[in-house]
């Protein structure tokens, strides 16, 4: 799979990584977990993104890792999600519980929620640590001119925000500032909470896909994103095992330039 460096640090990371928000907080049998995990090791990706808002993904992601033999290949990212100093401490401790990760790979701060707060705690942690990286999240338009604000003013690891073929906010700034503070950009809502596949229902793939190994729609909007070069990894959610292969074939082959990223706009607008 194809990797992008996280700037700070020149480590390398597979360009497709794993959401878990509503997907792996469901009674979803944990043997299918199980399996899309063993798939997304397969296949090459590392990053799962999770919160202590998403219920209960933190615990069986530790929970399912752990009993594997591949846990320590992963990539951990999870965030802190509350307000005050000792409530975020006291939180991010029992994130590393859940996951039963002595070290997170990324502790986020979501939705910059106490986001001043917390940043001191985060940078502290990562003297000790405790974590290896440290960033800043949100989902909407109306966040990316704080986010942009934060990142020209902070030593920030990691940002992630929302950014779809349709969805194109953060092109008109937030994803150069990112590339020009040395910022790991992370995707999410590439999907657009699965809004993208109803526009597509019954319709065919272009020909011209198959030049760049796309071979189903979900490749198609995926490999958009991943074809621009701020972004270090996308997240989409999933707890299905062969929707998670499918997605992380979006990693694979050829990307699509400038002049087909524009034609893959304008070809979804047409249908």
């Amino acid at each position: 799979m194809l990797k992008r460096p996280i700037p700070s640090t020149q480590e390398m990371l597979p360009v497709i990584g794993l959401g878990t928000w509503q997907t792996f907080d469901v009674p979803a049998p944990t043997d299918r977990l199980r399996r899309t995990l063993e798939t997304m090791h397969q296949t090459g990706g590392t990053l799962i993104d999770s919160s202590p808002m998403y219920g209960r993904s933190e615990a069986r992601i530790g929970d399912l890792t752990t009993a594997t033999a591949f846990a320590d290949s992963f990539f951990y990212a999870t965030k802190v999600w509350t307000t005050g100093r000792e409530q975020g401490i006291r939180q991010m401790e029992e994130s590393r519980q859940r996951m039963q990760r002595e070290t997170i790979d990324l502790m986020q701060i979501h939705n910059l929620t106490d986001w001043q707060t917390h940043l001191r705690t985060l940078r502290e942690w990562k003297e000790a640590k405790k974590i290896r990286y440290l960033g800043i999240t949100h989902y909407t338009d109306s966040s990316h001119e704080t986010l942009e604000r934060i990142l020209t003013t902070e030593a920030i690891d990691f940002v992630q925000f929302n950014y779809s073929i349709l969805s194109r906010h953060a092109e008109k700034r937030l994803l150069s500032v990112a590339a020009d503070r040395g910022v790991a950009t992370l995707i999410n809502r590439p999907l657009g909470e699965g809004n993208l596949f109803a526009q597509v229902r019954n319709q065919t793939l272009p020909a011209w896909a198959s030049d760049y190994a796309i071979k189903s729609w979900g490749q198609f909007f995926l490999k958009y994103i991943v074809s621009h070069p701020a972004v270090t990894c996308v997240i989409p959610g999933t707890s299905d095992p062969d929707h998670l292969a499918d997605n992380m074939q979006a990693g694979f082959g050829p990307l699509p330039d400038e002049a087909t990223r524009h034609k893959m706009v304008d070809y979804l607008r047409a249908l």
